[in-house]
């Protein structure tokens, strides 16, 4: 490990970089957020945050899961990571200034201070010519959150609670994706209805379905009503994905969709249309939000990707000049360059300003199939686009020294001054006629200008990264606070009522289990694939060699796994690459478990893996504990 930890120093040199990569191994854990933190402290001491090859990486367990964060679709986010506003801003004014963070150093750029610019073209974006500065652009119509954010967690256990009527489940997969199925279950039985737009028939849509031993439910007791409406999936329609290194990329329709599957956009646009009528004809409960969307569509009932990738870059509505030479930017109508024209007098409208430049008056940038790479560097800047302006290292002004020079002009040459602006390989982060003497530092979203170690409010456990146990320890205690109980596991994570008696021990399931995926397999779609079914036949679980020893168990048997919560059985894989571990003293002995098996699909049924996780997530992004929990094994 010291060879280890040696070789990562080393790059703190101008010449050596390094970059980290992580998944799901860090976020599925109660103190994921705290890990990744940790290896972002790492790589600003190392100097390796806008460095060609640096940076903190996430590996995507989907294409757009990129997309989905940045387009707002967190219960507390607007799109371009705007927030929503809690229930005691009331007022616009401070709404608005809370966010504007205005520099805390003479001559420092804070790009935040444009935040009204970015909300107030979202919202004519929505509202249209309804969005007025005298109705503060319509913000009495954006819902207040009475609590943080409504989360999975949260809201799967309102619904077991039976606080919720009706649920949409649009592209995913709950009663197999999310902790505890057995709690999972019970929620989606007390609802009144269900509503499935997904292109496969998923274990969810047959959540009231008795699979013998594989989903073992009363269906007659079950009463909530299911509406299964196909959709097309991402090859039988035009569109764009967003992937972790925040490129926009254009994919073209290769297949008609089968049956009677219809696209999203045409199942809310139906949905949308049938309920505003509905309030205008019955009137309801504060029905402005819905009345006044503008729905100017060429296509209403199904308007086309193209159209809503142009209003997502965002165009003027009126002229758009520049202030400091009165030069005319944009005319009425046309597509917006990029954010830089944001105003926030109304002129211009835009549903997302992190994306504006990806539809530009000269056509759709995503498109874009360049590979040409000018400075041996990596750097294609003409293939698709990268928000925001096409950038593709973010805080790239730390790849120069304070002079404006690179720290490596032969190998890492990213930005640099050239006398009179910043120029380079990419797209400068930076105001580029800054010279390097006004002193201006390059993390220009934070007001500061530099990048926080300390981290403020930003954390819910506190300013510094802790080390706690997994809720469910198979050690007991945690070794850097053995005598504070308090500080096992994560204080600051969230643990519903009755969930904590589900919690198991060691003494009972003494082997820590972790989830994962296989080569073979994607999540649970492709257990509808024949082909994929027959690459891995039947579930397994993976078990090192000194275990199967142990418990007297052959490779190729079946075993029985269980939690607190529920069990599974599967055939037993014996591996070498599966090792015991020795922890604070104590012998730790891990199960894999594998996820892709259920009850629905044309692979043979199998059990899924989520009848034994906790329920329970990170104390700030509430991503759940599926990677550390307490399982026992036995012979089938």
């Amino acid at each position: 490990m010291l060879q280890v930890w040696e070789a990562i120093a080393e790059t703190s040199a101008p010449g050596k970089t390094m970059t980290v990569m992580y998944a799901l191994g860090w976020t599925q854990h109660s103190t994921g957020s705290q890990m990744i933190r940790t290896g972002a402290m790492v790589q600003l001491l190392l100097g390796n945050i806008g460095m060609p090859g640096g940076g903190m990486n996430a590996l995507r367990g989907h294409s757009n899961i990129q997309g989905l964060t940045d387009l707002g679709l967190l219960s507390n986010l607007l799109p371009g990571y705007l927030t929503l506003p809690l229930e005691a801003e009331q007022d616009y004014t401070a709404y608005i200034a809370k966010r504007t963070a205005k520099p805390l150093r003479p001559g420092q750029l804070s790009y935040w201070q444009h935040y009204e610019k970015f909300h107030v073209s979202l919202m004519k974006a929505w509202y249209g010519k309804n969005a007025t500065a005298e109705n503060n652009w319509g913000y009495d119509w954006l819902p207040k959150l009475d609590i943080p954010g409504y989360d999975v967690l949260k809201v799967f256990d309102m619904m077991y609670q039976g606080q919720v009527n009706g649920y949409f489940c649009q592209g995913f997969n709950p009663i197999a994706s999310f902790p505890n199925k057995a709690k999972v279950s019970a929620a989606l039985a007390k609802l009144k209805y269900l509503v499935i737009m997904d292109p496969l028939a998923t274990e969810t849509s047959e959540f009231w379905r008795n699979a013998g031993e594989y989903n073992d439910v009363d269906t007659a007791s079950i009463q909530t009503t299911v509406f299964r409406l196909p959709t097309t999936c991402f090859a039988e329609e035009d569109g764009s994905l967003v992937n972790s290194g925040r490129w926009l990329q254009w994919h073209w329709k290769a297949a008609e969709p089968p049956g009677q599957a219809q696209t999203d956009v045409l199942i809310m646009g139906g949905l949308f249309h049938r309920l505003r009528e509905l309030y205008r004809k019955e009137g309801g409960a504060y029905a402005e939000p819905l009345l006044n969307i503008e729905w100017a569509y060429r296509q209403p009932e199904e308007p086309t990707p193209e159209e809503i990738a142009q209003e997502y870059n965002g165009k003027a509505l009126g002229s758009v000049f520049d202030p400091q030479t009165g030069t005319q930017l944009a005319k009425a109508g046309e597509q917006l360059s990029g954010f830089g024209l944001l105003r926030a007098d109304g002129s211009t409208a835009c549903g997302c300003w992190i994306f504006s430049g990806a539809w530009t008056q000269a056509g759709n940038q995503m498109a874009r199939r360049d590979n040409a790479d000018p400075y041996g560097m990596g750097q294609t800047l003409g293939w698709a686009w990268a928000w925001p302006a096409n950038r593709r290292i973010l805080y790239n002004r730390a790849s120069a020294d304070p002079a404006g020079n690179p720290w490596n002009p032969q190998k890492k040459r990213l930005v640099w001054w050239d006398g009179g602006k910043w120029g380079g390989t990419d797209v400068p982060d930076f105001k580029v006629d800054s010279p390097p003497a006004d002193g201006m530092n390059p993390f220009i979203m934070n007001p500061e200008g530099v990048a926080r170690l300390f981290a403020i409010d930003k954390m819910n456990e506190g300013p510094f990264p802790e080390h706690y146990e997994p809720f469910e320890t198979p050690i007991g205690r945690n070794p850097l606070h053995p005598d504070n109980p308090q500080a096992t596991s994560n204080p600051a994570a969230r643990v519903f009522k009755n969930d904590m008696e589900l919690f198991g021990s060691a003494d009972e399931f003494p082997y820590a289990a972790t989830t994962y995926r296989l080569t073979e397999h994607f999540h649970f779609w492709t257990k509808h694939c024949r082909l994929n079914a027959i690459t891995q036949p039947e579930q397994f679980v993976e078990i090192g060699e000194a275990l199967a020893k142990e418990l007297g168990i052959a490779a190729g048997e079946r075993v029985k796994v269980s939690s607190n919560r529920g069990y599974i059985k599967a055939v037993a894989v014996v591996t070498k690459r599966i090792k015991p571990l020795t922890v604070d003293g104590k012998t730790v002995h891990q199960v894999g478990i594998p996820l892709h098996w259920g009850f629905a699909g044309v692979a043979r049924n199998g059990y899924l893996t989520n009848t034994l996780t906790p329920f329970v997530g990170d104390a700030n992004t509430q991503t759940p504990e599926f990677k550390s929990f307490l399982v026992n094994v036995e012979k089938a």
